[in-house]
């Protein structure tokens, strides 16, 4: 039986795998995906906000040819601090149930080249799972078809194409940028008046500019309501009026929100109104007896609490909770 068994190999993840070697403790890591998987939804040329000292793991130092590391540097630090802790990282295992047993708890864990699903015991479980795999839905007709993605990769597949964008933060300013730097045709569409506050300040002065100038057309206070194949119909909140937007692809870049099923399946109580599952701060466990959260999950719906920079110290935290527990007694008879 496993001491502790991790839900996501995300940074955050990998912290809480490193802690546990350092206090000695059996550790394994289940991802869905890749480790770093999260990090793969990135756009291929961002560069983070982040010096590369705030995103380093268990120190060990993060090298970098410029001021802020790549996407691409970013992944192979990851792997390389997976490789250097010799973290028990279990790619392509998708845990598809968490249940209490005898001592702990029994994981279900699927990968595609196993007949059955893999079951794992361990006395404490992390989830560490992240945001990025459940976008934030436009709940309109049309959402499901091909030319409709939550993701933004890079923009070459876009050229001379008409690209409506729905979003107003960074995700969204950003995609509109390098699709029009490569040849787009780029509607911006957003409910709010004007840009988020929360859109990197090195960026804001170029996206304005783009708008004022007409390169990059935007429809502020206003929803979309409609995705047909060729074509985009929104409402505008000021007037109700209806317009349709010709567009070749739609990049519903709306924010993202944790998938909290497995917490609930094993009995984690959810705030409805934050989205924040009942947990000790300090300690970093729910509800639910050794069961506990790391990285984004603590923060709910407001994604923009917690990042790498602090997410990476929950490990420790965890980690040390869980060696000063005193050992389980077993039940007498």
């Amino acid at each position: 039986m496993l001491d502790v068994a991790v839900i996501g190999a995300g940074p955050c993840g990998l912290a809480v795998g490193v802690a546990a070697k350092r206090t000695h403790l059996t550790c394994s890591l289940f991802d869905k995906g890749p480790v770093a998987s999260s990090l793969m939804r990135y756009p291929l040329y961002m560069t983070f906000f982040s010096t590369p000292e705030k995103l380093e793991i268990g120190g060990v130092p993060f090298v970098t040819a410029a001021e802020k590391p790549t996407r691409r540097e970013a992944l192979t630090y990851y792997r390389k601090v997976a490789e250097y802790f010799e973290l028990d990282v279990r790619q392509y295992h998708e845990v598809r149930s968490v249940r209490r047993s005898s001592g702990g708890f029994e994981l279900a864990a699927v990968h595609p080249g196993a007949p059955e699903p893999e079951t794992i015991l361990a006395r404490n479980v992390v989830y560490a799972t992240g945001y990025f795999d459940s976008p934030n839905p436009l709940r309109v007709p049309g959402e499901e078809l091909p030319h409709v993605s939550h993701f933004f990769t890079e923009a070459h597949p876009y050229w001379q194409q008409r690209v409506v964008v729905v979003g107003g933060g960074n995700s969204a300013v950003e995609a509109a940028l390098d699709l029009h730097r490569v040849g787009a045709r780029v509607t911006l569409v957003h409910f709010l008046g004007a840009f988020d506050r929360g859109v990197k300040p090195w960026i804001l002065p170029d996206v304005t500019n783009r708008v004022k100038d007409g390169s990059i057309a935007a429809r502020w206070c206003s929803r979309v309501v409609e995705i047909r194949r060729s074509e985009v119909v929104i409402r505008s909140d000021v007037d109700q009026r209806h317009e349709t937007l010709p567009a070749d692809f739609v990049l519903a870049l709306t924010g993202y929100r944790a998938d909290l099923g497995l917490l609930r399946m094993i009995g984690v109580e959810v705030d409805e109104t934050t989205g924040v599952p009942r947990h000790e701060p300090a300690t970093l466990e729910t509800n639910v007896r050794s069961v506990y959260i790391a990285g984004v999950l603590a923060s709910g719906l407001d994604a923009n609490k917690i990042f790498i920079e602090n997410g990476r110290a929950h490990g420790g935290l965890i980690c040390e909770h869980i060696k000063a527990k005193p050992p389980r007694v077993a039940p007498e008879g």
